[in-house]
């Protein structure tokens, strides 16, 4: 059931070409955007450049949302009765779930390696290459967090407008997470509860680890955001398959 229904995900949304191109390109021109800016860029931090810090940034919030607009289709299929064709069938709630964050994780590793591919031709560095592998990785098994939250969205508000909700939650969470800008302060204290905090602080670690504590841009030590990262991975995965069962149980 769980490889048929992947099949059917993956025919479906390459002929949605407009979610494809969202997932897929907005992060890398974000990129473009923001991390080629002349004399800043360039400028080295902790085991690498800006560019990198940029880049891993983006990275990560592209593969991010990339899994929320994907996972979050399931408000349009409920809404077109596809829900009650899934709940006629012995497909569990879970492998649902399971099969939805087959296919998130499939375009955000996409959308991920499209940013790095950027970066590696425009200057982005480290000093070891362990940095790129490890910090890819990181993006792409964070990103599942919200593959799990994107589906809970979809599933508890029965909605056209469900998607934008969850995309727009994605964006505050990003400018309040310490993905976009370096906070300080209460700001930065405040940061540490949010969904992506620990997500991006966490790929950014690899190249970050070298700075001493209390210097310029250190990070938080590693404990922090592993246990932010646990923590909303299992309030995300708890919640989407909650709101399955309900959405199922209604139908």
């Amino acid at each position: 059931m769980i490889a048929t229904y992947i099949r059917v995900e993956f025919a479906r949304h390459f002929r949605d070409g407009y979610n494809l191109v969202f997932a897929l390109l907005l992060p890398a021109a974000m990129y473009f955007l923001f991390g080629n800016i002349p004399s800043y860029t360039d400028a080295e931090v902790g085991s690498g450049n800006v560019k990198f810090y940029l880049m891993v940034s983006m990275a990560a919030y592209g593969a991010a949302v990339s899994t929320v607009a994907i996972a979050g289709t399931v408000a349009t299929e409920t809404m077109q009765g596809w829900g009650r064709q899934i709940a006629l069938t012995r497909m569990t709630p879970a492998s649902f779930v399971t099969s939805k964050m087959i296919v998130a994780a499939t375009v955000a590793a996409a959308s991920a390696a499209l940013v790095f591919a950027l970066g590696a031709g425009t200057g982005a560095r480290v000093t070891d290459g362990w940095m790129w592998v490890v910090s890819y990785l990181i993006i792409l098994a964070g990103a599942m967090i919200f593959a799990c939250y994107g589906i809970g969205v979809g599933m508890l508000f029965k909605s056209e407008s469900a998607l934008g909700l969850a995309s727009g939650l994605m964006v505050f969470f990003a400018f309040f997470g310490n993905v976009f800008m370096p906070l300080e302060g209460g700001m930065l204290d405040a940061a540490r509860f949010t969904p992506m905090f620990g997500y991006v602080a966490l790929a950014r670690y690899p190249m970050l680890h070298s700075i001493p504590a209390g210097g310029d841009m250190a990070p938080d030590p590693l404990w922090i955001p592993v246990t932010s990262v646990v923590a909303w991975a299992i309030i995300f995965a708890l919640f989407a398959v909650f709101a399955t069962r309900k959405a199922k149980a209604r139908q």
